[in-house]
């Protein structure tokens, strides 16, 4: 049996967590803040249930095959109290997180080769602790290898799409680039309707240029038209979509601002490439925070 440990059962976690114990030869673990009896995901499918074992310190946990890390990204110190218990010479760590620094930011705690960096898109909302909205059955793409085909080995059993790639990190920043236009939702306090307002969509398509050409120098291939491209893509997605930005800002809790918009203004001037729009909304939503 495959033993996972899932560390932070937010929204995405706790729908990760809950269609991987749907398979009887994964042992799921949740590692949690807070306890609760089970999982409840409300799927496209309809309800889906786990009763996982709900372990909230890490002196309970023991090391596992897989350690999949869904925390936000600004929790990566946390984190690291888990995977010292969790992870051996045989563990894999998964990082399902958003930005371009997964890797990055888990160094200092779990070795290079170890992790296998992910690239998520699973829209849901969790309403509390163990209870997710999961809006569409979503994807998650890793890089080619050995360790990216044993995570997709682990959801075959789900309607998860999960694949490989072969140039990841063009993939994780057409994520980020959809992921800062966001920024404008938490702004605003709209759900995502809002990019029909054509003033809000030019401000959208001006954060994702400027992510472009920093991702460009990054050495990341993006097109010409992905401003456009995510904008539609808002456009077109339910008009009462809340991404995570917006939720955390609205309910008062710390935002991932620095790897959705701050990762492009810090790597932008590594680069000498002006990213004012960026700089501006990090600015905006650091003083709202306070």
């Amino acid at each position: 049996m495959t033993s996972i440990a899932v560390i932070g059962p937010g929204a995405v976690g706790a729908t990760v967590a809950a269609w991987l114990a749907q398979n009887a030869d994964l042992d799921v673990t949740v590692c949690a803040r807070t306890a609760f009896d089970r999982l409840e995901v409300e799927t496209p499918g309809g309800p889906l249930t786990a009763t996982p074992r709900v372990l909230t310190s890490p002196d309970q946990a023991s090391p596992v095959d897989w350690a999949i890390v869904t925390t936000k990204t600004y929790d990566a110190a946390a984190t690291g109290g888990w995977l010292a218990r969790l992870v051996d010479p045989g563990t894999r760590v998964a990082v399902l997180q958003n930005g371009v620094e997964h890797v990055e930011r888990f160094t200092p705690y779990v070795s290079a080769e170890r992790i296998t960096p992910a690239v998520v898109d699973i829209p849901a909302e969790r309403s509390a602790p163990g209870r997710v909205r999961q809006r569409r059955d979503g994807t998650i793409l890793v890089p080619d290898g050995e360790a990216g085909e044993a995570l997709v080995a682990l959801f075959a059993h789900t309607p998860i799409a999960v694949s490989t790639t072969s140039d990841f990190k063009t993939a994780a920043w057409k994520k980020l680039a959809l992921n800062c236009a966001g920024a404008v939702n938490a702004l605003t306090l709209k759900p995502a309707g809002v990019a029909r307002r054509e003033p809000i969509a030019e401000i959208m398509k001006a954060l994702v240029g400027e992510c472009v050409a920093v991702g460009r120098a990054q050495g990341a291939t993006l097109p010409d038209d992905l401003p456009q491209t995510v904008v539609d893509g808002y456009r077109a997605g339910p008009a009462d979509g809340v991404n995570s930005l917006h939720a955390d800002r609205a309910a008062g809790r710390p935002m991932e601002l620095d790897a959705r918009n701050g990762v492009i203004v810090r790597l932008g001037a590594r680069h000498g490439i002006a990213t004012p729009v960026n700089a501006m909304v990090v600015a905006l939503l650091e003083a709202a925070a306070e």
